[in-house]
């Protein structure tokens, strides 16, 4: 079972290693966040009004607008985005879900026990 520091890291136990693996909770929302940004019919994330004026002109921080919560080997999400116009939020946000769901728990072998999204706005 996983392990949350203090640190904002979780401790991942392997058998037969030979130490001890500890992913920092910021890595978990990039690739939370990694994983929204790629799916269509999402423009970016939403942080703060002046992350998404950066948002669309950089790849720094990319994390701003997903809030990571790591509880032993569960992960809960919450991913605030801006959708393109046009696109239907109940199917963009259902991709959104499994693609950020999928992607954490491949990468990190913790287990993904929800996915909250916030539709922060529209992008025309």
């Amino acid at each position: 079972m996983g392990l949350e520091s203090e640190s904002g890291e979780v401790t991942i136990p392997v058998e037969e290693s030979t130490g001890e693996i500890k992913i920092a909770n910021d890595v978990v929302a990039t690739i939370a966040a990694l994983a929204a940004t790629e799916t269509k019919g999402v423009a970016y994330l939403s942080g703060s009004l002046t992350h998404d004026v950066i948002a669309k002109h950089s790849s720094k921080n990319l994390s701003k607008g997903v809030m990571v919560t790591v509880e032993g080997k569960n992960v809960s999400v919450q991913i605030s985005l801006i959708i393109e116009y046009g696109c239907s939020v109940p199917v963009v946000t259902a991709k959104v879900q499994e693609r950020v769901k999928s992607a954490i728990e491949n990468m990190t072998g913790l287990e993904v026990t929800e996915v909250k999204i916030t539709v922060a706005g529209v992008n025309m």
